[in-house]
């Protein structure tokens, strides 16, 4: 390919760090894997973080652990909003727990969560809102915020795509109650598999910690949230409190990311200068809509809106593209509401869905990079030129 989607970020360094772990002869989850969650908390602005094997696996957990806090737990039958655009496994751990999903519209433009569309779908059911950071941007929290303020409403962030950025300076995946990451071959760092949760809520902490790993409690602290742990440890370690999974990474992903941890200031300061070049070439190319940046964007691709008035038909594009040896790719799944999974949800469709209709027929993204891409987007401009 001339321009992939995604390339490998790591180097010598992540290949020392496997061969450590080898030479340690110990490959569950161990010493690197809590060094790494210690390191990501701190960088992502959290008191805890939960490292498992996806940021599928990761939003999983969040959900769950919900359902087991003390006070005021989620239950089945409950309303969630989710915007119609995003990934299947924002979606799933909603289903598989028996929640409500109500789909909202997204900005054409942010391609977020509509502000007036999320206003429009809050009833006194809302339990939970779990908003999508979409391709490296962020929501605009600050009126989030203002629309649950009083009310029995929980806000997640699914930031799987996101690591990295930042509204009003603070990072994203940080805002909400938890927050969740993916550290797989494409995204901002990577593990190659792997995801974490991300919270300041202790008792929340202790539950991911018990449902990660079968729901026993090994891995708790002796003074925790959620039960009294005896000295005993024949017996505390086959203890189980929770119905929990095996969701735990190999030491191996927690040694790769701290290594991969120390490069992403970079990674994400490149990913900003590609996109500075990105909108210098494309901005005023009124064939297509760019996304918008709410804060700061750590950019993890660059999407394409076809205009209306263009006369462009998006498949001819991407055959064009393609003969470029360009890789591209819908934007995340396109409206998720019109798949055929849905059939097997209890949801519901607030207002319509237009913007997100509009996405799935007439968009498509583009890779960025850790590293200067300058060659790669000129190829893009000048194949997009040709139509």
């Amino acid at each position: 390919m001339k321009y992939e989607l995604a390339s490998s970020s790591w180097d010598e360094k992540e290949i020392q760090a496997i061969q450590d772990v080898i030479k340690r002869d110990c490959y569950t989850m161990g010493n690197s894997v809590k060094q790494f969650e210690a390191d990501f908390a701190k960088y992502t602005d959290h008191k805890y973080c939960v490292m498992v094997n996806s940021g599928s696996s990761a939003n999983l957990l969040a959900i769950a652990a919900l359902f087991y806090k003390k006070d005021n737990p989620l239950k089945r039958g409950d309303e969630v909003i989710v915007p119609a655009v995003s990934w299947a496994t924002t979606y799933y751990p909603l289903y598989q727990y028996g929640l409500h999903l109500k789909f909202v519209d997204v900005n054409l433009q942010t391609l977020n969560m509509d502000m007036d569309a999320l206003a429009a779908a809050i009833t006194d059911k809302t339990r939970l809102i779990f908003a999508v950071n979409l391709l490296g941007n962020s929501n605009e929290f600050d009126r989030i915020q203002k629309l649950i303020a009083g009310k029995n409403i929980t806000l997640l962030e699914d930031n799987c795509e996101s690591l990295g950025g930042k509204y009003n300076g603070k990072p994203l995946g940080s805002i909400g109650l938890m927050g969740t990451y993916s550290t797989f071959f494409s995204h901002h760092m990577a593990t190659m598999e792997g995801g974490l949760i991300g919270t300041d809520d202790e008792e929340l902490y202790h539950i991911l910690l018990s449902l990660r790993s079968h729901g026993w409690t090994r891995h708790l602290p002796k003074e925790n949230k959620l039960c009294k742990k005896s000295d005993n440890y024949f017996e505390e370690s086959w203890r189980f409190i929770l119905p929990g999974y095996n969701v735990r990474p190999v030491e191996m992903m927690g040694a790769i990311g701290i290594e991969q941890l120390k490069k992403l200031p970079d990674f994400i300061k490149h990913r900003r200068e590609n996109a500075e070049y990105f909108k210098e070439l494309f901005s005023s190319d009124e064939r297509f809509i760019l996304q918008k940046e709410i804060g700061e964007s750590s950019w993890f691709g660059f999407s394409f809106l076809i205009n209306k008035n263009s006369g462009l038909k998006r498949q001819d594009i991407i055959n064009k593209l393609t003969e470029a040896n360009i890789e591209t790719r819908p934007i995340v799944a396109g409206n998720f509401a019109r798949k055929e999974v849905v059939n097997y949800f209890d949801f519901e469709i607030s207002g319509d869905l237009k913007n997100a209709d509009y996405i799935d027929e007439q968009g498509f993204f583009i890779g960025n990079h850790q590293f200067a891409i300058k060659d790669k987007l000129d190829w893009l401009k000048k194949t997009l030129e040709t139509l």
